[in-house]
């Protein structure tokens, strides 16, 4: 069979590993290989790949990575969810390989690459992979699937369900695929704790894509109680940058850049957190130009946008590289079902940046306020600490 252009990590010692990145011994490309990894790029992953094993595969178990288009060392969504297939992979003696779509018309071939491939596990990445995941999954039952930051939503056939109806229950129709997914709240309430306690006008604010988005809303709802952990007089202010625009809402930083500043100017709010992709990058940006305090999401900022590196402070993180790995590990060990498997601070699911990245901004940071992010995660993993309303996912304009 023809070797398809298979992009990957072999699981050898670091060097190899940073020779790899460029091209794989496990699959040959018969064409040039599309946004290959430089070793600089990669250096973060191979950084992560260090600390484990420096193991040779020793097993029969390969684990295939469809990354969104864009590039895997991207240091957000691609590049922590394949570290933590190579971390897994690492300690399970795997071969582990990856593929970047050239654009969205490429995930479903490129997750039948690892298909015919006879692949064990492939994990893809991100919410546009969705339907292209389900249907594999539906299509090779054999196979496990792992689609990060997914809930699958499928209707009576198992087949992908676009009107969000979700009459079908994914976990018995499709028993071999794993939506995870993050409990946003717990990331967002340590955000606002962070946020309260550096604010100086005690105004504070926060943007979302879309307010039907549950994820995004779970982010908010979690930054006002975290922000009114801290200081019970906080002055929180939200909106969101639409009400059904999807580039407005996610893809488009200009616009967000514009809107934000409106937002700052009127509210008069002096640390911003938003939840909107691309276009909360232009969020970052506004909160620069306008000399306040930014906190991104989802990854760490600071490192994924560094653009704004003079105003961000923290990020709200789901910790994507620890819930992948784990996942393939639960495979591997037979403990793993479909269905949505939840991370969260008990599970080193969610967590926020560290705080000591930005220097210009150490001054800014008061004394106590690591003892609270403290106090909060201890309290999450007990399960004793409150991160979401009783809308939870719902915005109700708290």
């Amino acid at each position: 069979m023809t070797r398809l252009p298979l992009k990957g990590l072999g699981l050898l010692a670091v060097a190899s590993i940073v020779a790899a990145a460029c091209s794989s011994a496990a699959a040959t490309p018969t064409a040039a290989p599309t946004a290959a990894p430089t070793p600089t790029a990669m250096a973060s992953a191979s950084a992560m790949a260090s600390e484990m094993p420096s193991v040779a595969p020793s097993s029969s178990l390969k684990i295939g990575v469809v990354t969104d288009v864009g590039r895997v060392d991207d240091k957000n969504f691609n590049q922590y969810s394949y570290q933590g297939a190579v971390q897994a992979g690492q300690e399970l003696g795997a071969t582990v390989n990856y593929v970047v779509p050239k654009d969205s018309t490429e995930y479903a071939s490129d997750i039948q690459q690892f298909v015919d491939q006879q692949y064990n596990i492939i994990v893809t990445v991100g919410f546009n992979l969705g339907d292209d995941t389900i249907k594999a999954a539906k299509a090779n039952p054999d196979i496990w699937f792992i689609a990060v930051d997914v809930a699958p939503c499928v209707d009576e056939t198992g087949a992908p369900d676009d009107t969000f109806a979700c009459k079908g229950d994914a976990a018995t129709l499709l028993p071999h695929l794993i939506g995870i997914q993050f409990e946003e709240d717990q990331a967002g309430y340590l955000a606002g704790i962070v946020a309260a306690a550096v604010s100086k006008t005690g105004k504070i604010g926060q943007l979302g894509g879309i307010n039907s988005n549950p994820a995004v809303v779970r982010y908010m709802q979690g930054y006002i109680l975290g922000a009114k952990s801290y200081n019970a007089n906080i002055e929180v202010d939200s909106d969101f940058f639409s009400t059904g625009d999807l580039t407005k809402a996610y893809g488009d930083p200009t616009f967000g850049k514009t809107f934000s500043q409106q937002f700052i100017t009127q509210k008069g709010v002096d640390v911003l957190f938003q939840v909107a992709g691309a276009t909360g990058n232009g969020a970052l940006d506004a909160a620069c130009a306008a000399g306040i305090i930014g906190i991104g999401v989802d990854v760490d900022e600071y490192q994924s946008y560094t653009n704004a590196d003079a105003c961000i402070i923290t990020s709200a993180e789901k910790h994507l590289t620890s819930a992948v790995d784990q996942t393939i590990k639960a495979i591997s060990a037979g403990t793993a079902k479909g269905g949505i498997s939840k991370f969260d601070a008990t599970n080193d699911g969610v967590g926020y940046s560290p705080l000591n990245e930005n220097a210009a901004l150490q001054s800014k940071i008061p004394a106590d306020v690591q003892g609270k992010l403290d106090a909060a995660l201890a309290a999450m993993k007990a399960g004793t600490l409150q991160t979401c309303t009783s809308t939870c996912g719902t915005w109700n304009n708290p």
